[in-house]
């Protein structure tokens, strides 16, 4: 298991992050407009293997719609701003103005406004009334309160993320939620993370979820490994939980579980990277953060940043590089993987010799530290 000695009384198995490895071309290669980015999970296609963050600095009910006839699918967090205020933006606004030493503290006390259940349904039917595949989101803690209303506003596919998310929580204060149970009980299909290893991922795809979110502290404004000293490099947690897929499509007698990666992946070629280790598609944050279009303004934060006892995340600044569709589909007028996302790992595909994203799983990975500039 490529264990190490950490010390004489503890042995480490060793991980590694995109930046660790490279792919490797095969013997052909392939032209770029034969190459097919599409993906397609449940009854749900999309022309590219992107989901939006349910971020409040990366999606709005506007950017959502826009993200979605991009091609890729949006998801809001309903946990956020736009279910606590009827006008978030003036909120907005402020949190990308605020001094740094400010920061956290000025956002706990914005997020402290209850959830209002008749936003819930408002954001989601103004997003299915435009046309676009809707998708919401909700921590584990507070999916059983909201769920109906997200049901009732008729969202297409449900989405249950947390720092971590585990199919068997134990509590001795509350009843927890029973993952399988509710999986279940609903007409739509779940995607929840999430995980970072194989066994948790194998016990999430046995509650019946169509895909599994993986990552863990990997997002540029996490603070997770510095706060609580828990990390996974996302190399090898993609990697484990694509080996938990192939397993439980045996034993499922072959129920296809989605893998997405979630986490750790602000320029292109660490997309490339996370479908070779074995991701169908990536759920993106910070990269599409940068977007002039973005809620954040150039500044990027998760439900981390603004816990009300142990904040695990920071509002960072990560700039603004374009439109979101020119951060999707280029053109680039730079060279640092950050624009023309798509049109990279179509290249990637090609050069590698791959016309389908379900190929390039299997293409050679190689180890290769490298430090980036």
């Amino acid at each position: 298991m490529n264990e190490i000695d950490i010390g004489r009384g503890k042995r480490g198995r060793r991980a590694y992050s995109f930046d660790d490895i490279a792919v490797v071309p095969s013997r052909r290669t392939r032209d770029p407009q034969d190459v097919s980015l599409a993906w397609q999970i449940d009854a749900y296609h999309f022309d590219i293997p992107v989901v939006a963050a349910p971020m409040d600095s990366v999606m709005s009910p506007e950017t959502a719609i826009a993200f979605g006839r991009l091609g890729g699918m949006p998801v809001l967090d309903l946990e956020g701003l736009w279910t606590r205020y009827s006008d978030p933006t003036p909120l907005l606004a402020e949190i990308a103005d605020l001094p740094a030493e400010e920061a956290t503290r000025r956002m706990q006390e914005i997020y402290r406004e209850e959830i209002q259940p008749e936003l819930i349904v408002e954001r989601i039917r103004q997003i299915r009334d435009a046309g676009v595949t809707v998708a919401g989101a909700l921590t584990p803690q507070r999916t059983a309160q909201f769920a109906k209303y997200v049901l009732e506003a008729g969202v297409d596919m449900f989405v249950i993320r947390g720092t971590t998310v585990s199919a068997e929580h134990v509590s001795s204060r509350a009843e927890p939620l029973n993952l399988k149970r509710f999986i279940y009980e609903l007409d739509v299909p779940v995607i929840v993370g999430g995980v970072a290893s194989y066994t948790p991922a194998l016990h999430l795809m046995r509650t019946g979820a169509a895909g599994v979110l993986v990552g863990f502290g990997g997002g540029a404004a996490s603070t997770t490994r510095t706060t609580l000293g828990i990390h996974a490099p996302m190399a090898s947690a993609v990697a484990d939980v694509a080996a938990a897929r192939r397993d439980y499509l045996d034993e499922s007698g072959g129920r296809y579980v989605h893998v997405i990666a979630d986490g750790g992946m602000g320029r292109s070629g660490d997309i490339v990277k996370a479908i070779a280790c074995g991701a169908d598609a990536v759920m993106l944050g910070a990269a599409l953060a940068r977007g002039d279009d973005a809620p954040g303004s150039g500044f990027h934060w998760g439900p981390e940043a603004h816990h009300t006892e142990l904040p695990r995340g920071e509002r960072v600044q990560v700039g603004t590089a374009g439109t979101m569709e020119r951060i999707l589909f280029g053109p680039s007028a730079d060279a640092s993987g950050r624009t023309n996302l798509m049109g990279a790992l179509r290249r990637a595909m090609a050069t590698t010799g791959y016309v389908e994203l379900k190929e390039l799983q299997r293409i050679e990975v190689v180890v290769a530290p490298h430090q980036r500039s």
